[in-house]
């Protein structure tokens, strides 16, 4: 393996390479392509090694020319267990994997040096915690043999993402190893609890006693991390400009760099091919909505506009809380208008359940039951009609009736009959362990949303994730959000937002709102974003009732929308994700490394 010894290495550090857990994967995963067409092989990884997760990711290698081999022969040398070879992702970077497991003999000697070195106190017996920090500890090792002066000459740029992989970084530095070191955090830890709980957070910001609030929340170790890890940085960088007044006050340092976040644009391409998929998987869509609904009343699906929200259940934070004030809100105005249209709104977030409910089982197994027994129907009336016009000169066409047996009749018949209920549909599709205390149905209650003959929004809550194993939809997250008409995400704390921005990268307009990344950097940087699909509900500095009537209003202007409009601006909202593939969004990174390199 040939690599240029005098241009520097870039070194990428998280605890989501080959280890998919949460947003960081999405990011890592997605930016790796352009970053491996713009470094080449000078492009690297480190993560943890992590069963069964990373089973499927990685491929081991045996050509130990690259420094980073070289640096993972010295560890093992020195009795490590170090994983090296590659991430099976598109651009097959080399990956270092150390089983955080494998040091826990350790364990007490490194919490020990964290604690009189650096003043951070680390529990026992939390295993996150501890996993964090073994896997730092070798982290630190690796860097330490691969800086010795004799593995490589190259500069050393270490990028870190998030307080799970910072815990090498204070270390680093009173070593004073040669490396140039990156840290980014994607949403501070403190930042996410306080705005769970303080209805006024952003206005409190400037106010918070950070360590009080970490004790408060039992979550100092993490917070001194993650602190300790923007201090030692040399670039210290996050994804919006919205967590950065985060980091001021919560971390007390200012972000060197923002380094917005993309995607890697070519996964969702499908060229003019994407106005037929959204056709396609609406279609499988229809599919559950009449197994769901069609048992107890109908209504015209060609003029049926299906709405979605997804995401980790943080009822506030994500927004759901404004989204089901505004869905009652449109609810009201489209009976008010009599407006010809019903919307579908999926709730998709994962929530703990005994098991999917039996009634939409039944339901979706009836429905299909009444599919093949008019497949068959159809198939003898085909038949007989062919035989019937063929056999005479002039043939008199009986009662299509005649043509269908008594046995089809009478099964099509007791079919629907078992179908058919009084029972009004079901607004969640399995069993919640704590239905009793679970927000978005006590507000479906509450506001009596539950699915009326006569409510032009309807509801269903899946509290769980979408994949083709799925006995109600059987088809994978991203094929259902091709066959929606419109994502809504006005989350009230969201430090970037990858979810409309996967909703725009496959042609599907969406709301998110202006405290989020995503949602602020659309405002500053995309040009008559609201046209091209990209819609931000205002809500710095807005109470919640100017939210709801604006995500309201956004909702019912897009109801109104004809198809051909509809079409047309799904074609405006594909084109325009283009803004977001990593090989733009790159140059911010570049940014980044290049502030490191100039501060040797």
């Amino acid at each position: 393996m040939i690599i240029n010894d005098t241009e520097p290495l870039l070194i990428e550090t998280a605890w989501e390479v080959c280890n998919q857990v949460g947003g960081i994967y999405t990011v890592i995963r997605s930016k790796v392509p352009a970053m491996v067409e713009k470094w080449g092989n000078r492009y690297c990884l480190l993560g943890p090694y992590m069963p069964p997760n990373v089973l499927a990711e990685f491929e081991p290698s045996d050509d130990y020319d690259h420094p980073m081999g070289k640096a993972v022969l010295k560890m093992r040398q020195a009795g490590f267990e170090v994983h090296y070879g590659y991430w099976l992702v598109t651009g097959r970077p080399l990956v270092v994997l150390f089983n955080p497991f494998s040091v826990y003999n350790k364990l007490g000697q490194i919490k020990y040096e964290l604690w009189e070195h650096h003043g951070i106190g680390t529990p026992n017996d939390v295993d996150l915690i501890d996993q964090v920090v073994s896997l730092g500890y070798q982290v630190k090792e690796f860097y330490r043999f691969l800086a010795d002066g004799q593995t490589t000459q190259q500069p050393i740029i270490a990028h870190f993402h998030e307080w799970m992989a910072g815990t090498p970084i204070p270390e680093m530095r009173r070593m004073g190893l040669p490396v140039q070191i990156v840290f980014t955090t994607h949403a501070t830890l403190l930042g996410r609890y306080l705005a769970m709980n303080d209805p006024n957070f952003y206005n409190h910001l400037p106010f918070y006693d950070w360590s009080k609030e970490a004790k408060h929340f039992n979550i100092e170790p993490s917070v001194a991390i993650e602190r300790s890890a923007a201090h030692g940085s040399h670039v210290f960088t996050t994804v919006s400009d919205v967590t950065d007044q985060e980091c001021i006050y919560l971390l007390g340092r200012k972000s060197d760099v923002i380094l917005p976040n993309g995607l890697n644009i070519e996964r969702f391409v499908a060229l003019h091919e994407f106005q037929n998929l959204h056709k396609e998987y609406k279609e499988q869509i229809n599919e559950f909505v009449m197994g769901h609904f069609f048992h107890n009343y109908k209504f015209d699906l060609d003029k049926t506009l299906f709405f979605f929200t997804s995401g980790r259940y943080e009822f506030r934070n994500k927004g759901f809380d404004v989204t089901l004030e505004a869905l009652a809100r449109l609810n009201g105005l489209m009976r008010l208008y009599n407006i010809d249209k019903t919307v579908v709104m999926f709730f998709v977030t994962k929530r703990p359940y005994y098991s999917i409910n039996p009634a939409a089982l039944q339901s979706r197994a009836l429905l299909e039951e009444i599919r093949q027994t008019c497949d068959e129907i159809t198939k003898q009336v085909g038949e007989r009609m062919f035989y019937e016009v063929a056999a005479g000169i002039a043939p008199k066409l009986p009662p299509l009736n005649d043509f269908i047996d008594d046995y089809w009749k009478l099964r099509l018949r007791r079919t629907v009959q078992a179908w058919r209920t009084s029972q009004l549909p079901i607004v969640v599709t399995h069993n919640l362990i704590d239905d009793g205390n679970d927000e978005i149905l006590n507000f479906l209650r509450a506001a009596h949303l539950v699915n009326n003959a006569y409510d032009k929004v309807k509801i269903v809550y899946h509290p769980d994730f979408i994949t083709t194993s799925s006995p109600l939809f059987s088809m994978d997250y991203g094929q259902f959000v091709r066959g929606c008409h419109l994502g809504v995400f006005p989350s009230y704390y969201e430090p970037w937002g990858y979810t409309p921005l996967e909703c725009n990268a496959s042609g599907v307009p969406s709301i998110t709102s202006d405290l989020s990344g995503y949602g602020d950097y659309v405002l500053k940087n995309i040009p008559d974003h609201q046209n091209k699909g990209m819609y931000v509900v205002k809500r710095y500095n807005k109470g919640f009732d100017e939210a709801a009537n604006e995500l309201t209003e956004q909702m019912f202007s897009f109801v109104q929308q004809s198809r051909r409009e509809r079409i047309s601006q799904r074609n405006k909202t594909e084109s325009a994700s283009v803004e977001f593939d990593w090989k733009n969004l790159s140059i911010h990174y570049d940014r980044a490394y290049r502030l490191a390199i100039e501060r040797r």
